[in-house]
């Protein structure tokens, strides 16, 4: 397994959000993480991240021990976040934002290379490169916050509520981007509202309620399953 997630426990203050969760993610899949909001999803991105202090249980990256790295060094290892909300640099240019997101990187020639493939995937944001972010319509800071994560080069990438507050042909394009991220070799983990879509584009997926995963299976049955679908998808089709 790439990613392996045991008995994962996470309090906020005297909370706990999550109660000893496991999870896997094979190398080269898209795993989505559905559930309400509050049910723990984006807690348990962040702890992969390193961005929130775990109480219980392991997360391992390969046979790395991710519960005991700073974030940092997270990224360093190729597991990149797109946050929610997106969190673009708005005084900063779009190139300026994605030359952020290669930090961890002293190789010149692999940064322009991975800057021409996300102009190559984001085609509006090299038409507005020199804009400062804060310009940029909503679904351009989308793009920009995941062009920003696939700029360390990632094995991981950790996308948080991508098509929130999106029109919906801008949901499609997004979607049909987070394919071909995943088509050129990243595994992706995604938390996403939208649960339709995610399912139709991930391979497997759990279910989370109040800190807890309570269904765990491929995507496609996700979808036929009739609870998810009165859940999560309108009652039916």
């Amino acid at each position: 397994m790439l990613l392996k997630i045991e008995n994962l426990r996470v309090n906020y203050g005297n909370v706990e959000a999550l109660h000893g969760i496991s999870l896997d993610v094979a190398e080269g899949e898209i795993v989505t993480i559905l559930g309400a909001n509050g049910a723990g999803k984006s807690t348990t991105l962040n702890a992969i991240s390193g961005l929130m202090n775990i109480t219980g249980g392991n997360i391992f990256f390969k046979d790395i021990a991710l519960h005991k790295l700073p974030a940092h060094e997270i990224v360093k290892l190729k597991i990149t976040q797109s946050p929610e909300g997106r969190r673009v640099f708005t005084t900063l240019t779009v190139e300026e934002n994605l030359m952020l997101g290669a930090f961890t990187s002293t190789d010149t020639d692999r940064i322009q290379k991975s800057r021409a493939w996300i102009y190559d995937l984001f085609p509006r944001l090299q038409e507005r490169r020199k804009q400062l972010a804060g310009t940029l319509s909503g679904g351009e800071q989308q793009m920009l916050a995941m062009g920003r994560a696939l700029m360390a080069n990632p094995q991981i990438l950790l996308l948080d509520e991508p098509s929130l507050g999106l029109a919906p042909i801008l949901v499609k394009s997004i979607f049909d981007t987070v394919r071909e991220i995943n088509k050129s070799g990243v595994t992706v983990i995604l938390v996403e509202q939208n649960a339709k879509a995610a399912l139709k584009l991930a391979d497997r997926g759990y279910v989370m309620e109040v800190g807890k995963i309570v269904l765990a299976d491929s995507a496609a049955n996700l979808l036929e399953n009739k609870q998810v679908q009165q859940a999560y998808l309108g009652g039916g089709h």
